[in-house]
This record gives C-alpha cells, structure tokens and sequence, in this order.
C-alpha cells in the first residue's frame, strides 16, 4: 500500500496492483462446456517446471506456459480469443471494482481476536480465563452446543471479497493499477479482478 493525491490535494490510500499482461489460454462454451467462460492464465513459467496434461493443454491453445490459471464469466465472450493478451488498460480511473484474494492466515485464534468477544472480569475469581469464551450453552434442553457457534479455531487464510473498490489510477506502460483502500492478501499475492456486480 502506499498513497496518492488527488486533484484538490487530498492523500487517497491505495493498493498498488500488477494487472497483467494476462493471456487468454481457454475458451469455455456451452456447446462443450455447459456454460461460458473464459480461462485467463498470469505469470511467465519455465516449461520445464509444468507437468504432461498442463503442457498438452497449454500446447492446445498456443498459448505459453503459465504460472496461475483464473476463469472468468462474461456477458459476452465472443469479443476475447484464445492467445489474447489483457493488460491494465481493460479498467480506467473511476471503474468501480471487486478485488478477490486470499486473506493472510493467522492460525488458531482465541475468540477475542477471531470473533471480536469481550473479556471476563479480572476480579471476584474469575481468573486465570479472562480471555476464555464464558458459558457456551443453554441448559438441560436442549443439552448441546448448537452449530456456528462462535467458538475459538483457525483464523484467516480464506477466499475474501472486497466490493466497491475505485480504481484512482492506471499505468498503461508498466501494468499497474491503483486501486483506493485495502485489498486481502500479503504483499506479492494473487487476486482476481473484475467489474463490480453492485456498482
């Protein structure tokens, strides 16, 4: 992350992506699919680093080995081909985005940092628990815990989606998009980008 200014010197903070280029590496139709799609691949891979069905199906469509395979839906696909390159200048400034990662994982989180719980109190022997979950459930009836509890476990480490995003700036040149606020995911991880539904 990092930050711009925008016309009237205001600081924006924005997330700096490398968008591309991205190669076209299938084609999805309902006549042989069941469904349209389009299969996008990003990051150059050495062809000796790619097992037999990979290379055949790369091989199918000419396209280069690559290291991650995305699919996209589209309203129409028939303006994309096999082997077309995508780069940054797909979204301008003031496109209104959804951004899907991988959030960072935490591990096994206690309840107060997983799902924002409260502590017990520190006095009248409560202790040493403070940061324990308290009582869980109800009485002889109906003598269970019930599912989704709130309950400590693995925290992190999921598919997020952030909606709504605005694109502040795009470089054409070098394949960077700017995009205002945080996205999920460490430095250096792969997300998906794409026209936002409820825009």
């Amino acid at each position: 992350m990092t930050q711009l200014f925008d016309d009237n010197g205001n600081v924006v903070p924005v997330t700096v992506v490398e968008a591309g280029p991205c190669v076209v590496s299938q084609k999805k139709t309902i006549e042989t699919d069941g469904y349209e799609a389009v299969q996008i691949g990003f990051g150059d891979l050495k062809p000796n680093k790619v097992n037999k069905p990979m290379k055949g199906h790369f091989a199918k469509g000419d396209v280069a080995p690559k290291k991650y395979l995305r699919e996209f839906r589209l309203a129409d696909i028939s303006t994309l081909n096999v082997g077309d390159i995508i780069k940054a200048d797909t979204f301008e400034q003031g496109d209104k985005i959804d951004v899907v990662g991988t959030s960072k994982g935490k591990g096994t989180a206690g309840v107060i940092k997983r799902w924002n719980f409260g502590r017990l109190k520190e006095t009248h022997g409560t202790g040493p628990v403070h940061r324990h979950a308290g009582s869980l459930g109800a009485c002889s009836s109906p003598s269970r815990v019930f599912k989704g509890k709130k309950l400590a476990g693995h925290l992190g480490n999921e598919r997020v989606t952030v909606q709504n995003l605005a694109v502040v700036k795009v470089d054409v040149e070098n394949n960077i998009i700017a995009i205002k606020g945080a996205i999920p995911g460490p430095k250096g991880g792969v997300v998906m980008i794409s026209d936002s539904v409820k825009a």
